[in-house]
C-alpha cells in the first residue's frame, strides 16, 4: 500500500513540474468555458439602425427615440433619399433601414395601406432573419401603442427585402468564413513545424553557420508552402464559385491579392510558432488546437461579434481572420469597390508587418 500511494505522489509530482500540463488540464477548461459561454449566442444586439421618413414628423422622431433607447439597437440617423440605403448596408453604417410611405402618419390611422419595408444585409442568413424579426416585433409594439388623439393605430404587415442574398443561402456567408479557417490552420500547421524540425534533426547548425540570414532563411521557409497555399486557394474559389455558387460579384483582382496577402500573414504566423516552440508535437498542438478555438469563436464566422460582451470584441479585433471574413463578405457577396474594404487591408498589412518583425527578432541566431 505505501508502494501504490508512493507512486501516486510520484506522478502528482510529475505532473506538478510540468507547467504546461497543468495549464491544459486546469486553465484550459476555465478558458474554454468563458469563450463558450458568451461567444456562443444566436442572440444579436447593437442592431445599427436607419430610417428613411420622407417627413419627419414628430411621430419618426419618436419611433427613432424608442428604436435607439432598445438596447438590442443602435440608432444611426435618418437617410435622406432612397439610394443611400444600399450605401449604408454595403459600407457596414447600418445593418437595418426601415424604409416609411410619405403619408404614414395619417394613413396608419385611417386603415389604409401603409406598409413599412425593412431592407437587411443578408450576407449572413441567419442573423439577418434575427434582425428582421426583432425590428419588426419593436415597430409593431411601438406603433400598436395608444397616442395622445387616443386612436389605435392600424399597422399593415411589413415587407422584409433581404439584401445581397435574398435565397438566403447559407454558403454565402460560410464560404468565406471557411476560406479564412482553412488557410490560416493550414498555412501555420504547414510552417510551424518547419524550423522545430530543423533543431530536432540537427541541421539547425547547418542554416546557422550559413551565410543566408535570418530573414532570407524565413523566406526560403515559406516560398514553398505559398506556392502550395496558392493551389488551395484556387481550388477553394473554383468550388465556391461553380459548386456552392457563391457570387464573386466585387472585383476579382482584390480578391486574390487580399488573399495572398492573409496567406502570407499565416505563414508567418506559424514560422512565429516554430520559432517559440521545442518540439513538432508542441508546435502542431498550438498551431492546430490554440488557434482553431479563437478563429472559430471570435472571428465572427459564425457569431457576430457586435453581440459579444465587450472585452471578447476587443480580444476579436486581433484575430486576423476577423479581418479577412470581412474583407471577403465585402467583395465577394456584396461587390464593393475595394475602397470600402481598405480599413480591413490596411490591419491585415500592419499584422503581416509586426508578425514578421517579432519573428526574425525571436529567431535564435545561435544555437543554445
Amino acid at each position: 500500500m505505501n508502494q501504490f500511494l508512493a507512486f501516486i505522489k510520484k506522478e502528482f509530482f510529475h505532473i506538478y513540474r510540468d507547467k504546461r500540463a497543468i495549464l491544459i488540464l486546469l486553465v484550459m477548461p476555465i478558458a474554454q468555458i468563458l469563450l463558450f459561454g458568451f461567444a456562443i449566442s444566436t442572440d444579436v444586439k447593437n442592431i445599427k439602425t436607419a430610417i428613411l421618413a420622407p417627413k419627419h414628423t414628430e411621430m419618426m422622431e419618436r419611433l427613432a427615440e424608442e428604436i435607439d433607447q432598445n438596447p438590442r439597437f443602435d440608432f444611426v440617423g435618418f437617410l435622406q433619399i432612397e439610394n443611400e440605403i444600399d450605401n449604408y448596408l454595403r459600407t457596414n453604417k447600418a445593418d437595418v433601414t426601415i424604409t416609411f410611405p410619405a403619408n404614414f402618419e395619417n394613413e396608419v390611422y385611417s386603415g389604409l395601406d401603409n406598409r413599412v419595408c425593412i431592407s437587411v444585409n443578408a450576407t449572413d442568413p441567419n442573423t439577418a432573419s434575427i434582425e428582421s424579426n426583432y425590428i419588426a416585433q419593436e415597430l409593431y409594439n411601438i406603433l400598436s401603442e395608444k397616442t395622445m388623439k387616443g386612436i389605435e393605430p392600424q399597422v399593415s404587415p411589413i415587407n422584409v427585402h433581404l439584401m445581397y442574398n435574398p435565397q438566403m443561402k447559407s454558403s454565402f456567408n460560410f464560404v468565406p468564413g471557411i476560406m479564412g479557417l482553412i488557410m490560416i490552420l493550414i498555412c501555420a500547421m504547414m510552417t510551424s513545424v518547419s524550423i522545430v524540425r530543423e533543431k530536432e534533426s540537427g541541421t539547425l547548425e547547418v542554416l546557422l553557420v550559413s551565410p543566408m540570414k535570418p530573414f532570407s532563411i524565413m523566406i526560403a521557409k515559406m516560398v514553398p508552402y505559398f506556392g502550395l497555399a496558392c493551389i488551395n486557394l484556387v481550388s477553394i474559389m473554383i468550388l465556391a464559385y461553380y459548386v456552392l455558387d457563391v457570387p464573386l460579384t466585387g472585383s476579382l483582382f482584390w480578391i486574390i491579392a487580399i488573399s495572398l496577402l492573409y496567406i502570407i500573414l499565416a505563414l508567418s504566423l506559424g514560422l512565429l510558432i516554430s520559432t517559440l516552440a521545442e518540439t513538432q508535437i508542441a508546435a502542431m498542438l498550438i498551431s492546430a488546437i490554440v488557434l482553431m478555438m479563437p478563429i472559430i469563436l471570435l472571428s465572427g464566422m459564425i457569431f457576430p461579434s457586435e453581440s459579444m460582451p465587450p472585452i471578447l470584441e476587443y480580444i476579436s479585433k486581433i484575430i486576423p481572420t476577423r479581418w479577412y471574413i470581412s474583407a471577403m463578405r465585402k467583395l465577394m457577396i456584396q461587390g464593393v469597390s475595394i475602397q470600402y474594404a481598405l480599413k480591413e487591408v490596411y490591419i491585415l498589412l500592419g499584422m503581416t508587418a509586426f508578425i514578421i518583425a517579432i519573428t526574425i527578432k525571436k529567431f535564435k541566431i545561435r544555437l543554445e
